[in-house]
C-alpha cells in the first residue's frame, strides 16, 4: 500500500489532508488524504457506497467536512472556495438540465452567471464534445450518453484547470467511450487535470495516470498506475492444444517454477528470472505441441482493486 505524504506543492490540484465527515454517529469519511498532481488523468474509484461522491461534493463546498484541511487548485477551502471554482468545472453523479430547453439553450442558462467570456465558448464546447449537430435539439430527447457530453461542455465553459467527472462512460457505447478516452486525453494533452470516478476499471487503467482506491471511507491506496497494481511477476499465459503433455514438460524445466490452469484452459506459467518466452515456446515446439496463444500475465488494475477492497464476499 502506498501510504506516502509527500509535502505541499503547487504541483497538486488537489490537496486534502485528514478529512473526515460524519453524518450524525455515522462517519462517511475517515482521515482522508488525497494529492491529485498537476496535469494528469486521475482516477478515483471505490465500491458503492465507499465516499467517492461524498468526498466529491466535500471538496465541491457543497457540504462542509467534520474536520481536516482541504487546497483546490492551490486555494485554501473554504475560505477561498469561489477563486478556486472560478477554473473547476464538475459533474457529481449524473448531470442535469432542462428538458424543454434545447443543448445550446441549457448551456446559454449555464453561461449567463459567468458573462460573456462563458458564453462566447459555448459553440467551440458543442462542437469539442461532438454535439454541434444536436445543439438545437431539446435534452429531453439526449441519449444518456449526450446528456453526459453535454454535462462536460458545460465544464468547458470555465476554461477548467480542472475536471471532475462522475462517471463519465456511463451510457455510452464502445464507439463513444473510445471517444470520451480520446477527449479525456486531449484535455490532459491541453495541460489540464482529470480527476474521474468510475466502475469501468479497464478504462481507467487505459486512460488514467494514477488512482486513488477508497474503501470504507478511507484511502487504501494512492499513486501511478504501476505504484497502484504493483510488480509483476515473470509469468506467461499459454494456450495449446494438448494441456497435459504442456503441463508435465513445462513442470519439468528448470526455468519453470509453477504451472496453473485456469477455468478457461490456459496455462499460467511461472517463469525464473532472467527467463524468456522464446525459450518456453521452442520447448513446447519441439515436442509437437502447437501454442495458439502465448503472453505475458501481468496483475489488471481490476484484480488489484478485487484484492485492496473489502466489500468482495461481504454480507
Amino acid at each position: 500500500m502506498n501510504t506516502s505524504t509527500p509535502s505541499r506543492s503547487d504541483d497538486l490540484v488537489v490537496d486534502i489532508r485528514g478529512v473526515t465527515k460524519r453524518f450524525g454517529a455515522r462517519t462517511v469519511l475517515q482521515d482522508v488524504d488525497l494529492r491529485v498532481p498537476r496535469g494528469c488523468a486521475f482516477g478515483f474509484l471505490g465500491p458503492n457506497g465507499a465516499g467517492k461522491t461524498t468526498l466529491i461534493r466535500v471538496l465541491l463546498g457543497l457540504v462542509p467536512a467534520s474536520a481536516g484541511e482541504m487546497r483546490l487548485l492551490g486555494h485554501p477551502l473554504p475560505a477561498e472556495r469561489a477563486a478556486a471554482l472560478a477554473r473547476v468545472g464538475a459533474i457529481v453523479e449524473e448531470p442535469r438540465f432542462h428538458p424543454h430547453l434545447t443543448g445550446r439553450e441549457n448551456l446559454v442558462v449555464a453561461a449567463a452567471p459567468r458573462g460573456a467570456e462563458a458564453e462566447g465558448r459555448i459553440d467551440a464546447a458543442l462542437a469539442r464534445v461532438g454535439l454541434a449537430d444536436r445543439a438545437r435539439d431539446r435534452v429531453g430527447g439526449y441519449s444518456m450518453g449526450m446528456r453526459q457530453r453535454l454535462g462536460i461542455a458545460r465544464c468547458l465553459l470555465v476554461d477548467p484547470e480542472l475536471l471532475i467527472l462522475d462517471e463519465p462512460m456511463n451510457g455510452l457505447d464502445p464507439a463513444g467511450i473510445l471517444e470520451m478516452r480520446g477527449l479525456i486525453r486531449s484535455f490532459v494533452d491541453e495541460g489540464r487535470t482529470v480527476l474521474l470516478s468510475s466502475h469501468l476499471l479497464d478504462e481507467v487503467e487505459r486512460t488514467c495516470d494514477g488512482v486513488a482506491i477508497i474503501d470504507l471511507g478511507r484511502i487504501v491506496t494512492q499513486g501511478t498506475l504501476a505504484e497502484t497494481i504493483g510488480p509483476q511477476d515473470n509469468a506467461l499465459l499459454i494456450g495449446c492444444d494438448d494441456l497435459a503433455l504442456a503441463t508435465a514438460l513445462l513442470g519439468s524445466l528448470p526455468t519453470v517454477t509453477a504451472v496453473a490452469q485456469s477455468s478457461d484452459g490456459t496455462l499460467r506459467v511461472s517463469l525464473t528470472s532472467g527467463a524468456s518466452a522464446a525459450g518456453v515456446n521452442r520447448a513446447l515446439v519441439e515436442r509437437g505441441i502447437a501454442v495458439h496463444r502465448l503472453e505475458a500475465s501481468r496483475l489488471s488494475l481490476e484484480e488489484r482493486f478485487l484484492e485492496l477492497t473489502s466489500r468482495l464476499g461481504a454480507a
